[in-house]
């Protein structure tokens, strides 16, 4: 059938019935990828807010098990600290000993006799406190560190490397010292796994009151608990 003409001007008129269906089959579509997209957004929404549960359940865990050995060593370890000039710091969970003139003769990597007394009674005792938190350990580092001081006439970058060496030596003895300790025998495959000797020269030094260095603080060995949280988050977010 032809369209209707204008009786006057005998014009074509069109009618909209098509074009009506035409946009609202369109209205449709939309409204169909609107409703899809609605769906997605409200998947994608509900996965991130179970990897972020995840993710703090993993830092509460984490917040526990820290306060948790950070208590046990001090239990273990509270009427020890004074006598040999160390401490434990809650945050990082390093055992420090504090004393440069017991722990190594200066500019030297061999144990003076009395840190070998320390720790032939601090290691096995430090090692059982961690047992019962092995399965939240990454691992354990023993850090050394110096002050910036090599002598007078060096330079501050050849100094540095000369304390690198110094301090990566130092803490290579006191690794090898406490592996062979008879009292952990037993415990050395997991000692060789799980503890590294790590020397930070003079990277780390410690400054007083006035913000100069504190040459005597900065020289010091420290025992490092590593937690296994940053791995657990980087699986949860890998997956």
């Amino acid at each position: 059938m032809s369209s209707p003409r204008d009786p006057i001007f005998g014009a074509v008129v069109s009618t909209s019935q098509g074009d009506e269906e035409h946009w609202l089959s369109i209205s449709d579509l939309m409204s169909g990828l609107m409703i899809i997209f609605l769906f997605v957004s409200i998947a994608l929404m509900r996965d991130a807010m179970i990897e972020r549960d995840k993710i703090k359940e993993v830092a509460v865990a984490y917040q526990e098990s820290q306060v948790e050995l950070y208590e046990a060593l001090m239990r273990e370890f509270r009427n020890d600290l004074k006598t040999w000039d160390a401490v434990i710091d809650r945050e990082t969970l390093a055992f420090e000993f504090k004393s440069p003139d017991v722990l190594f003769d200066v500019g030297k990597i061999s144990l003076k006799p009395a840190f070998c007394t320390i720790l032939d009674s601090f290691f096995p005792r430090y090692l059982k406190v961690l047992f019962s938190f092995r399965e939240a350990i990454d691992e354990v580092r023993i850090e050394g560190h110096t002050s910036s001081q090599w002598n007078i006439e060096t330079p501050l970058d050849e100094a540095y490397f000369n304390n690198m060496e110094l301090s990566q030596g130092r803490t290579r003895s006191v690794l090898n010292y406490v592996y062979y300790l008879p009292a952990v025998t037993d415990e050395r495959p997991w000692i060789k796994a799980n503890i590294a000797a790590v020397g930070f020269s003079s990277s780390r030094i410690i400054m007083d009151t006035l913000g100069q260095e504190d040459q005597e603080r900065s020289r010091r060995v420290s025992f490092r608990v590593m937690t296994n949280a940053e791995t657990q988050i980087r699986k949860i977010l890998e997956n």
